[in-house]
This record gives C-alpha cells, structure tokens and sequence, in this order.
C-alpha cells in the first residue's frame, strides 16, 4: 500500500509558484505511479497572503502547517511590499511561521555538482567534491531576542537595539541534531561562534562541548565565526557539519552556498522536535529569494525546489530511497547539459522552468524502472 501523506504547499510570491508548480508535477507523478499517496493543500503566504487577507500568514495556515507532515514553500517578498511596516511585511510571514511551528534546526547543505563546477567563482581544485551541511539555529537568537527596537534618547539621538541571547535547552537542542547528522556523514562537527567577544559565544561554546562525551564517533572542533568565513573560502572541504546560531547561521550558509555557483540549486529544511507520537514540524524551502525580476517569465531555476522536496521525502514521508532517485534524476540532468539561465554555460543547451521539471521526471522515470 502507498505511503499516505499530508503535505501543506505555500508556493508564495515572485518565481514562488513556478518552482512549485514543478515540485507538483513530481508529486502528481508519484501519486499517479502509486509510489505514494500524498493529500495536498494550498494556501498562500508572504505577500500573495497579505494581499489576500490583510496577514502576510494566517492563523489558519499555521494550523494546517503544524497538522501536515510537512510545508513545502515557494519564496515571499517583492518590491510592490517594500513600503508595509515590518510586521506585516512578507518576510514576517515566514519568520512566524518559523516561530510558530519551533522550527529551530535550519539545514542548508552546500553540494557542488561535477556538471556546475565551472559555475563557481572559486577554483574548480578548492570545491571539486564540495559536500557541506550547514545547521543553523533558527528560531533564537539575535532576531528574535528581547529587548528589541528602535528608540528616542534624551539627548536626541536614536538607538537601534536588538538582543542576542541563548539559553542552555536552545543549544543543545540544535547541537544534537548536528552531531546525530554528523554520525550519518564524514563524523566531523565544527561549531562556530564568537565566544571571544561575546558571552553568548561562550555559553554556546561551553554547551556544545558538554554534548560531545554523548557522541564519541564525532570529531567536534570548535571556530570563531569570522575565521569560519574565511576558512570557507579558502579551504571549504575541511569541513563536513557546521552548527552554528541564528545570525552567523544565515551569513555563513549564504556565504557557503555561492561557493556551488547558483543559488537556484540548493535547497534547505527546517525541522522541530519530535513531539510522544513521532510527529515533527518541518518545513522545506529554496535558498533563492523571489527574483521579481524575472517572475512569470519560465526563467527561474527549480531545482532548489525539487532537492528540497527531496529533503521533505527523506527526514519527513518516509521515502529515503526515492529521494535518492530524485536526486540522482538532477544530477543526470544537468549531466545532459540541459540548464536554465542562471546557470548556462558555453555549449549547454537552455531551458525554461517547465522544461527543467519535465526533464527531471523524465529522468526519474527512467530511475525507477531500473531499480524495479
């Protein structure tokens, strides 16, 4: 019997709903195959939502996100909001959601495909076999810390003020879904901080070291974040598993995602705790932003979309091995030299957003009847 699922789609905003669109014609597929059974909602969020009613998220789809067995999201944001208070812009959205669902453990791996090594600005001998997983804390920290605000001084200045703070449950619960990933991969775990500086830095120091007796077959070595920065650039295949908190989280993992050449490749999950029946809120998301610029257009690049739902299928449906032939079909792809425009390259062959989905299918197809 298929596998039966509830996946929550909140395509979003700018090249949002084209990416998604994609990743629904994999899922239309598997359920077509008998692969799966997967019940799909929709609802909006980011901007579409606030245009739609009044709320860049609805309470609603909160709820629907937390009883789904995952959320697959598009992109938020556009121009056309940049004027709304920054409680109700489109990012807002997302960072609630973020927060209402604890989606604490961000992971953002950055893999470089043989086919894309070119794409790089770093040497193709720096990155070639690049195969890094960055796991951000994403729901504390500095954006989220109290007090925050901007206020009026006496003496007429103003003064912007955001807090950095971790408690002791925060960190460890992030540092352990990094060390029980680092089990699955090369068993190295870098935690970074800047616990020279700052004390937040070395409690998070002091409370990820505590864990390592619980994980003997990890390697733990510890990095400020600024050495971490440069150490990515300079020699990127040290590292193995970052762990690190919210706001070098996000600088890092940008920084470590242009090392594979497109944003438009990686893909990202956020996951919760497991709750006494085994269920666990994860959502799944593109790195890429909006791009307005080239919305509507069949320009945009999904394949950060379909690795992502190729996250959703391994950590939250139960699907590991197809994930492993999604995977593989994107690898075979770009094999071909098939590419949209943000990757193109001297003598590949470009293609639209569609064409890309319909390619990885095709090759998806041929995967599966070999594996039959």
């Amino acid at each position: 019997m298929a596998i039966e699922k509830n996946i929550l789609i909140t395509a979003g905003d700018g090249i949002g709903p084209e990416v998604m669109n994609e990743v629904q014609k994999i899922i239309s597929f598997l359920n077509h195959e008998g692969l799966a059974n997967f019940h799909v909602t929709e609802r909006p969020i980011g901007g579409a939502s606030l245009d739609a009613h009044g709320v860049p998220v609805t309470d609603e789809t909160l709820e629907l996100g937390k009883s789904s067995d995952c959320v697959l999201l598009g992109a938020v944001g556009g121009t056309q909001w940049d004027h709304i208070d920054f409680a109700l812009r489109p990012e807002a959205g997302l960072l609630k959601t973020r927060k209402e669902l604890d989606l604490f453990a961000n992971l953002r791996p950055a893999l470089v495909f043989d086919a894309l090594i070119d794409a790089s600005t770093l040497k193709p001998e720096i990155i070639r076999g690049l195969d890094i997983l960055i796991v951000r804390e994403l729901t504390g920290g500095v954006y989220f810390g109290e007090p925050r605000g901007i206020f009026d001084l006496p003496n007429g200045e103003r003064q912007g003020v955001n807090t950095q703070v971790y408690t002791t449950s925060e960190i460890h619960r992030v540092a352990r879904v990094a060390f029980e990933l680092a089990q699955k991969r090369g068993q190295k775990l870098c935690s970074c901080e800047k616990a020279n500086v700052m004390e937040s830095g070395k409690l998070w120091r002091e409370e990820v070291s505590k864990l390592a007796s619980d994980y003997p077959d990890v390697s733990l070595s510890h990095m400020y974040a600024d050495n971490c920065a440069m150490q990515l650039l300079k020699n990127p295949r040290q590292f193995d598993v970052i762990v690190t908190d919210n706001l070098f989280g996000d600088i890092l993992s940008d920084e470590a995602s242009m090392l594979t050449g497109s944003l438009g490749m990686l893909p990202s999950a956020s996951l919760g705790a497991r709750d006494a029946n085994g269920h666990q809120n994860a959502l799944y998301e593109p790195v890429h932003g909006s791009a307005p610029d080239i919305a509507g257009q069949n320009k945009a690049n999904p394949m950060a979309a379909i690795l992502s739902f190729a996250m959703a299928l391994r950590f939250s449906l139960d699907l590991p091995v197809i994930a492993d032939h999604i995977e593989a079909a994107a690898r075979a792809v770009l094999d071909q030299g098939l590419r949209t425009g943000d990757i193109m390259a001297e003598g590949c062959t470009q293609i639209g957003t569609s064409q890309m989905g319909d390619a990885v299918i095709d090759e998806l197809k041929i995967k599966l009847m070999k594996a039959a």
